[in-house]
């Protein structure tokens, strides 16, 4: 059993930053592809960003590239997201994923965590 669990979030201005932290509990996913959904209220759930098991490979959805930026520190078990210059529409829950293959969907979610950014 694996369990995936997200912190950071909270409310910040337009312009400001949050780091979402995501750790895994019950197994290593130091071979697995770390990713962040996010959904907002009344919208279906969307890809954030990924990183692969070394942390050589990152792709961004292109509402965040160039702001966010997803990282993984394999010894802590933990997948991080640093969010810079917020804007009012990245307002939305940010849940971590794993999978272990591109050929499996994700076999791992977090709960969220709440992410606010005034306007």
């Amino acid at each position: 059993q694996v369990q995936l669990v997200e912190s950071g979030g909270g409310l910040v201005q337009a312009g400001g930053s949050l780091r979402l932290s995501c750790a895994a509990s019950g197994r290593t996913l130091s071979r697995y592809t770390m990713a962040w959904f996010r959904q907002a209220p009344g919208k279906e759930r969307e890809f954030v960003a990924y990183v692969n098991w070394s942390g050589g490979s990152t792709t961004y959805a292109d509402s965040v590239k160039g702001r966010f930026t997803i990282s993984r520190d394999n010894a802590k078990n933990t997948v991080d997201l640093q969010m810079n210059s917020l804007k009012p529409g990245d307002t939305a829950v940010y849940i971590c994923a794993a999978r272990f293959s591109e050929t499996l969907p994700y076999a791992y979610w977090g709960q969220g965590t709440q992410v606010t950014v005034s306007s």
